[in-house]
């Protein structure tokens, strides 16, 4: 018998590190067999800083007791203790913190997630108290561009002429974007080697670092264009930026285009809808759709203009790599069924309009 099972308490914190450490190292893996992205480790050491923060400022004392060195009683007491702390800590999260549904639902899925680690890697048997712990997630609102917005952005090179340098370029990553429906992170790690030319039709193919699924789409002349645009100039199809610039031209782009209508807002507190407003001159003001624009609103702009633009949606799923059964991708169907649904009312009127006519 390892000291581990002997042991009646143990140390969280320190089997938390081992559970990042696992997860980096590669000892402990996906369900599929594949390593842990980066991205959701740190969001693990994310989770973990977090709650000694918690510890120290609320006097809570983390431990891990193991199930078959307990009696029924304590068994009992174990089961309050962990009910106590879901309570102490989502309402240090809320109250505290002020965070919303999606980051507090996050946080307690990592500890969920780290429990099954004790049980299922460890074996330590620490019990299932962690089921307790509920994990809200909200639906945030998808704000993307209409195709007629992106025709414009597209097409309009007197607009395009008013830009700067630089606002120039993020127009064209933003337009790529928008027509590739790649993640941020591959669409900007573009490089020669992802194109493929057939006579004069240009194909891009890409493996998703996050999914591993590959995508292959035949380019417009449009996107042909700003590719050669700039193909004597760096490395990548693109030109380079780091995410947190690009949003911030992003934003000043949709200014510039005129995209400053009012949208409101809104995030969800232990499910209660909160509308959100920034602050302007000392006082509350409602957000402008340019507010709202982010790199994540390329890929959505391209999910949601080939849906409603007729594309099946069989090949917009692959092409944007979702899997089948994707909650995401639905509702990038439904987003995109309301485009089509006053698309469809404007040709019944003007169908109307015609037999009046006549």
């Amino acid at each position: 018998m390892s000291r581990l099972t002997k042991t009646k308490v143990l140390d969280f914190f320190g089997l938390y590190d081992r559970f990042v450490s696992d997860s980096r190292s590669g000892r402990r893996l996906q369900p599929n067999g594949r390593r842990i992205s980066t991205g959701t480790i740190d969001n693990y050491r994310y989770t973990g800083r977090l709650l000694k923060k918690f510890c120290e400022e609320k006097q809570f004392v983390l431990r891990i007791r193991l199930l078959r060195s307990l009696s029924k009683r304590e068994i009992i007491a174990e089961k309050n203790f962990w009910r106590k702390f879901y309570k102490k800590f989502t309402d240090y999260l809320y109250i505290d913190c002020g965070h919303f549904d999606n980051y507090a639902g996050q946080n307690m899925k990592n500890i969920r997630v780290f429990f099954n680690y004790l049980n299922k890697d460890l074996l330590l048997g620490v019990g299932d108290f962690h089921k307790l712990f509920y994990t809200r997630k909200e639906e945030i609102p998808i704000v993307t561009l209409l195709p007629e917005e992106l025709n414009f952005l597209i097409y309009d090179k007197e607009f395009e002429m008013r830009l700067s340098g630089r606002l120039q370029q993020a127009k064209d990553v933003f337009v790529f974007g928008s027509t590739v429906a790649l993640r941020v992170s591959d669409l900007l790690a573009l490089r020669k080697t992802h194109l493929r030319i057939v006579g004069n039709t240009y194909y891009l193919l890409v493996r998703s670092r996050k999914t591993h699924t590959d995508t292959q789409i035949r380019l417009p002349d449009y996107a042909v264009n700003i590719i050669h645009k700039y193909k004597d100039k760096q490395k990548t199809l693109l030109p380079p930026f780091n995410k947190v610039n690009l949003n911030l031209y992003l934003k000043e782009l949709m200014r510039e285009a005129g995209f400053t209508h009012p949208i409101a807002k809104t995030r969800e507190r232990r499910g209660r809808i909160k509308e959100i407003n920034k602050t302007l001159d000392n006082k509350p003001s409602p957000y402008r759709f340019c507010d709202l624009v982010t790199t994540h609103t390329m890929r959505r702009t391209a999910i949601t203009t080939m849906l409603s633009l007729g594309v099946p949606e069989q090949i917009v799923r692959k092409i944007s790599g979702h899997s089948p059964m994707s909650k995401e991708f639905f509702r990038y169907v439904s987003f995109a069924q309301t485009y089509q649904d006053q698309e469809t009312t404007r040709m019944f009127e003007r169908l109307k309009s015609q037999q009046l006519q006549a």
